[in-house]
């Protein structure tokens, strides 16, 4: 078989593999709608604890820190790990449920951070699924809620930390 039918015939199998991955029928993920690259829908969801929660697009529960001002994160380094900040690069957008004002600051570091109701937002390193509200109470953060920025810490389990029982590093 020569060289020119040989790449010929792989030509062709990419073509029709292509083809046949485009019209893919299953349920694949899909994104969350935005209103511009690179903007974040701030959605919810109800919680029988808390009742209506704010969520990140991937439907992870969103939560304040009491430290925090309207203008500043008080979260940086290692709390920035433990408590992943909600950033954008274009301007946030509600979602389905969300009522009061979205908006946004400058971290220290330079990224957009989404507000709520004033306050930064951030995702808890301890939720693994969505739904999961495990970060309430630990360490001064809050479920943020609509209507609400946030509700009463309550007492929680904390995570393991460097420090003495219950306390983290930042």
């Amino acid at each position: 078989m020569s060289v020119t039918r040989l790449l010929s015939l792989f030509a062709m199998a990419a073509v029709f593999v292509a083809a046949c991955s485009s019209s893919y029928g299953g349920s694949a993920p899909t994104a969350a709608p935005s209103s511009a690259a690179g903007a974040v829908v701030v959605g919810s969801a109800r919680s029988a604890d808390f009742g209506t929660v704010l969520t990140g697009s991937n439907g992870m529960t969103l939560y304040t820190y009491g430290a925090d001002t309207s203008t500043e994160s008080k979260c940086t380094g290692s709390c920035a790990a433990t408590w992943p900040p909600l950033t954008t690069t274009g301007q946030p957008t509600a979602g389905s449920g969300v009522t009061g004002q979205l908006g946004t600051i400058t971290r220290a570091d330079g990224t957009t951070q989404v507000t709520y109701a004033g306050r930064p937002l951030y995702y808890w390193q301890g939720d693994t699924k969505a739904g999961d509200v495990t970060g309430n109470g630990v360490e001064g953060f809050s479920v943020a809620t609509v209507g609400g920025a946030a509700g009463q810490p309550n007492a929680s389990p904390a995570a393991p930390g460097t420090q003495a029982p219950g306390r983290y590093d930042y």
